[in-house]
Parts: structure tokens; C-alpha cells; sequence
């Protein structure tokens, strides 16, 4: 997610639905900081990343696979399918979500009485069938047309919310907070009677605990735990249930965003001298916590299934969510003007919310897409020296005595060595993997580098042989990337 490239979220249209279990009332309880509210549009890109990818459409294969960030689904479920390897991103279904990160304070009774505003967020998953009418009732179908408009059955999504307010003292023996979120079913008839949609949702069942424990830190400084689990039990769940089923009853996209007052967060991607120590201490599974609010600013946190850096934020540019903000805005909304009638008939039909991006990116006035073709963020001169002295060399650079070397490093497999230019055959592992990895099982690759992750884990990049724009993508560094066990070297030796 790059700031300057595409869009990083937008805030929830008015009247979006929401569980909120607001924060108790009275005098003692402060206003969560006023951070917290700006901190919003980012936490809103991490709920709708994915939901529903360019071209919008329920026929592309992309959209087949979907879900694919924070999903914490019911334990005894996943457990029947194996055991879940924890790691800090959430590519991965999970039954919990675990953050550690450090508050301090002027001192320890400031601290004491420091406020933490937590608001977990997550989607609820919600059914639409499209039904039609039949002498003997109602006859759920794949597709209506009612009217000018054509209707597809879809997995829809509802925004909810549990926001929770604690004294920071109150927190050394820990606090239970359950979310949950009821069922429900909601009847919409079409133009003339002759269709209907029927919205189901399941029950959502969670717990939220916070607690907090001193560190061996110097100064006023305790470390923070926030554990987000599902709770859903096994007769709720049948352990053979299809994973479409599970989703129905999973927090999908769940985060935590937090706000302090009366104290501050520390970066544990930055943290002072006198507190790395404890940051590298802290524990952090299927979700990362990164500072959240203005530059400057510690009074506001966002704990995500996608890795950010601090302080994210919007591009200024960005018109409206496209549901990838990876991808750069300009890009996606000339391809969505290159959509054929029919195609966009389609993507009205499969969700409201497509409906919205095609309305949007048609009406973009001409200035629009005139800041959406590039923006300087900021000039600097280049000194004499050049980019070393700038110390803008690359983090695997021989000369600064770095371990790593991507484009000269080497993983064994299979009992064969790969690095650059070796053969492989790709073989996507079942879970824990990017969806759409599976597309490309069987298909024969080139390896461009080996990089190692801040888990210490190794990563292969490759280009597919059979694709035409293999060179184009080597060129500009755009490549697929896989773990050593999920390739078969299909040479014993390095290419050219």
C-alpha cells in the first residue's frame, strides 16, 4: 500500500450498519482522541481490501475466491483441517488474532490513569439469493431479470463494530469483552412482484480480551495485549462444512483500531533505544499493529491482517474505494471505462457496490483524472555523492555488510539448489497461500531472486515461462512469489 500510488480506503457510506457497544458512560470517561476518527478511512481500505476485485464481476475467477485477509473463523473447524501456523500477516484463516504492542506515560500513575478506546471492526458475511415467483411460492434461482435490471444470487458484506473503553490500570488482570453480532434475514421485492431478494445472515460469536503487563523497560512502560478470537463452537459448525459455510459464520476482515488518551503508543517499527528491547518482545499473530494517526502523532494504533508502515493514509487524489489499494486508482478506473455494456451489466447485477464504482468512475469530471495521473510528494536535492551518500542504497547492498543478496542467493529443494535462472514447476500449497495462487498450479516458472522476509523465511520470485509480458514484468520487478516448499526444480543447475 503505497500512499502515492493508489488508494488506501474510504470511510463507510452514511448509514452503513454497525454493532457498536459504545464505551461506558460518565465523568470519568474521556473522549477516545480525536485521531482516532481520521484513522478511519485507512481502517476502512483494511475491512474492504478484496471484497470484490476489478472487473467487478461474480464470472471472473478472481471473484471466486474471495475473503482472503483477517479471517478468523471458528476454531474446532479449523482445527479439523489441521493445525494453523501462526505468522504476523493474516493471509491465513485463523480462529484468533493476536496484538502485543507498548503504552507509556510521563510517569506510572499518569499511565495508571491513562484511557484505551478500542473498536474492533470486521464484516459480517451476508447471503443474497435471488428468488422468483412460483405458483406454489418462492423459487430460488441463480439470476433474475426484474425490470431493467438483472440480479445474481452473491455473498454480500455488513460493516459492524464493538468499541470498548478501559482505564489502563484497570487492565494488569485482564478484561473480557464478547462480540457479538445476532443473525438475521431481511426480504426485498423487486420491480413488479415478480422476484425478490432474500438477505441471510449467520450469528457471530467472539471475545475480545485486553490485558497488560509490565515490561523490563527503563521509565513508565507496559506492554498491551489484545486478543480477538472466534468462539463459535462445534455444534454450530459441522468440522466437514465447506469454507463458504465457515465464512457465514467467521469476522472476516477483523482489525483492531485503538486510541489513547493520557499516554502514547510506541512504534515497533521504530521504537526509541530504551524500549527495542521490549518491542522485540512483543508478540504479534495473523495481525501487525503500526501507528495510526498524523505524523508526529501516538495517541492512535491500527492492528491489521495487512502489514502497514506508520502513519498509512489516503492518497489525497483518490476518488473512491476500488477494493485493491495496491493497485494505483488511474489504472483501474481506465480499464473499468473499457468494460463492455454487457460486462457491466454484469458487475451491476453481482453488487451494489460495483454498481457504485461503475456510476463513480463514469462521472469522473476531467480534473479528476488529471491528479489522478501522478503526484509529487515531495522534492529533494540529490547530494554529490549520489544515492550511496544519500543512504538510499539498497537494503541488501554488499557494501553495507548486509547477510542478504537477493539476486545471487540460493534455497535448496528437493535436494537441488534454485537461484536465479532455475527452472521450477509451481505447486501452490492448499491453505495459507494467496487464493489465486492455485490458478497457476502446474505451470512452469523462472526464478528471478530469493528473498528473505522479516521472519526469516525465504521467498522465491519468479516470472511464468508462458507468459508473453515475462520479460516486461522482469524489468519492472513484478514478480510472483512462492515458498521454496511450494516449487519442484524441474533443472539441476542455474540458467544464463
Amino acid at each position: 500500500m503505497t500512499p502515492a500510488a493508489g488508494r488506501t480506503g474510504t470511510p463507510l457510506p452514511s448509514g452503513a450498519p454497525r454493532n457498536a457497544s459504545r464505551p461506558p458512560s460518565g465523568r470519568d470517561t474521556p473522549a477516545p482522541p480525536a485521531g482516532l476518527a481520521r484513522a478511519r478511512a485507512v481502517a476502512d481500505a483494511v475491512l474492504w481490501e478484496g471484497y470484490l476485485l476489478y472487473p467487478y464481476r461474480r464470472s471472473s475467477g478472481k471473484n471466486r475466491v474471495r475473503w482472503q485477509f483477517g479471517v478468523l473463523a471458528p476454531r474446532p473447524w479449523l482445527e479439523a483441517r489441521g493445525s494453523v501456523r501462526a505468522t504476523v500477516a493474516g493471509s491465513a484463516d485463523a480462529w484468533h488474532q493476536l496484538t502485543e504492542c507498548l503504552l507509556e506515560a510521563a510517569d506510572e500513575a499518569a499511565l495508571d490513569e491513562a484511557w484505551l478506546h478500542v473498536c474492533v471492526r470486521f464484516l459480517q458475511v451476508q447471503h443474497r439469493s435471488v428468488q422468483r415467483a412460483a405458483a406454489d411460492g418462492w423459487v430460488t434461482v441463480d439470476a433474475l431479470e426484474a425490470g431493467d435490471r438483472r440480479w445474481l444470487t452473491f455473498d454480500e458484506a455488513v460493516a459492524r463494530e464493538v468499541a470498548v473503553a478501559a482505564r489502563v490500570g484497570d487492565l494488569a488482570t485482564g478484561r473480557r469483552v464478547p462480540v457479538e453480532v445476532p443473525g438475521g434475514e431481511e426480504v426485498e421485492l423487486l420491480d413488479g412482484g415478480a422476484g425478490r431478494l432474500v438477505r441471510r445472515r449467520c450469528p457471530l460469536r467472539g471475545e475480545l480480551l485486553l490485558e497488560t503487563s509490565p515490561t523490563p523497560a527503563p521509565g513508565p512502560l507496559r506492554r498491551l495485549r489484545l486478543v480477538l478470537a472466534n468462539t463459535t463452537g462445534a455444534a454450530e459448525l459441522p468440522p466437514d462444512a465447506p469454507r463458504d459455510e465457515a465464512v457465514r459464520r467467521s469476522l472476516v476482515a477483523a482489525h483492531c483500531l485503538a486510541g489513547v488518551t493520557g499516554g502514547a503508543f510506541v512504534s515497533l517499527l521504530e521504537p526509541p533505544e530504551e524500549a527495542a528491547a521490549a518491542a522485540r518482545a512483543c508478540r504479534n499473530e495473523h495481525t501487525f499493529p503500526v501507528l495510526a494517526g498524523a505524523p508526529g502523532e501516538r495517541d492512535v494504533l491500527l492492528s491489521s491482517p495487512i502489514i502497514l508502515y506508520d502513519h498509512p493514509r489516503i492518497a489525497p487524489e483518490s476518488p473512491g474505494e476500488l477494493f485493491d489499494s495496491g493497485e494505483i486508482d488511474e489504472i483501474l478506473s481506465l480499464r473499468t471505462l473499457t468494460l463492455t455494456d454487457e460486462e457491466k451489466r454484469e458487475a451491476r447485477a453481482t453488487d451494489p457496490r460495483a454498481a457504485a464504482i461503475l456510476d463513480r468512475v463514469d462521472a469522473l469530471p476531467g480534473e479528476v483524472w488529471n491528479r489522478l495521473h501522478g503526484a509529487i510528494r515531495s522534492l529533494r536535492p540529490v547530494p554529490p555523492g549520489g544515492e550511496a551518500e544519500a543512504g538510499t542504497l539498497p537494503w541488501w547492498d554488499p557494501g553495507a555488510d548486509a547477510a542478504v543478496s537477493p539476486e545471487s542467493d540460493a534455497v535448496v529443494v528437493d535436494g537441488v539448489r534454485v537461484a536465479r535462472g532455475s527452472r521450477v514447476r509451481l505447486r501452490p500449497r492448499l491453505r495459507g497461500t494467496d487464493p489465486q495462487d492455485r490458478f497457476l498450479d502446474g505451470r512452469s516458472a523462472r526464478v528471478a531472486a530469493v528473498f528473505l522476509d522479516v521472519d526469516g523465511g525465504r521467498h522465491v520470485a519468479v516470472t511464468l515461462e508462458d507468459d508473453p509480458a515475462a520479460d516486461l514484468a522482469g524489468a519492472s520487478g513484478r514478480y510472483r512469489y512462492f515458498a521454496p516448499e511450494e516449487l519442484r526444480p524441474l533443472g539441476h543447475e542455474p540458467g544464463p
